[in-house]
């Protein structure tokens, strides 16, 4: 069976792809609930999803060769889905990695709230999170964790940019993600769960902590912490016994999700 290919870099599905990727990019995201995943293993997990909170695939590209690969992997699950074919030199210009691997989706996701994870009962929070290789990896581990939510607060990094959807490596589709969500919106409806905020100046030991199944544990901003915290959020610290001044957040919430997570 042949298929017919994209082979102009002018063509309107590129110019689509550019413009979720460009300067722009996140502005047209944000309103459209639309992003772009391209690798093999966001491919994976969104062609297999394990969450109803996950994304849903309007329309895949393949090179030839991306093709074969999904096929042989996805032979009973890619027919269901809008696949269109291009060239190897219309994937370079629809991609902004070196070495794309041939395949690349359009998803759309439905923008949640706290409403609807009301009934999650582990929860990762993080306050002004910045950059995309931390908010990445956060997520991956929280899905790893078997945590039920990840939730962002407003001012954090966009998380359906490229660079975080390829290092969540597909938890993307696997864990709800709420994006937005102010501290004081956050502590309000943890209200009854217990609330652990993770600081190195924290008056309780990590290893001391008795993991809870309702804990939402909270994160601060890589440079500047977390901002003043009232009574009721407990601060733990994580002890080192090294010299380094202290754990990336990114390694810290690993650590903690890990604990709680027992």
């Amino acid at each position: 069976m042949t298929h017919q290919e994209i082979t102009s870099l002018h063509s309107p599905h590129v110019e689509r792809v550019k413009a979720l990727l460009g300067s722009r990019g996140k502005k047209i995201r944000s309103a459209e609930h639309i992003f772009v995943a391209d690798g093999m293993q966001s491919l994976r997990s969104a062609l297999r999803p394990h969450s109803e909170f996950a994304p849903h695939i309007q329309k895949i590209f393949v090179t030839a060769e991306g093709r074969l690969k999904l096929e042989s992997e996805f032979p009973k699950e890619l027919p269901a889905h809008d696949v269109v074919n291009v060239s190897d030199a219309v994937m370079n210009a629809m991609t902004d990695t070196q070495s794309p691997q041939g395949v690349l989706a359009l998803c759309k996701y439905l923008p949640y709230n706290l409403e609807s994870v009301s009934s999650a009962k582990r929860v990762a929070y993080f306050w002004q999170l910045q950059d995309p290789g931390n908010a990445g990896t956060a997520i991956r581990t929280a899905d790893a964790c078997g945590f039920d939510a990840v939730i962002f607060s407003d001012l954090s990094v966009d998380i359906f940019s490229p660079k975080v959807v390829r290092s969540t490596a597909g938890s993307l589709w696997n864990i709800p993600i709420v994006e937005g969500v102010s501290l004081d919106s956050l502590l309000e409806w943890g209200s009854g769960r217990s609330l652990l905020a993770f600081d190195g100046h924290g008056s309780r030991s990590l290893t001391d902590l008795q993991p809870s199944r309702d804990s939402v544990l909270i994160f601060g901003n890589e440079a500047r912490g977390l901002p003043d915290l009232p009574s009721q959020v407990e601060i733990i610290s994580i002890p080192m016994q090294g010299h380094a001044e202290s754990f990336n957040v990114a390694s810290a919430a690993a650590i903690a999700m890990f604990h709680v997570s027992r």
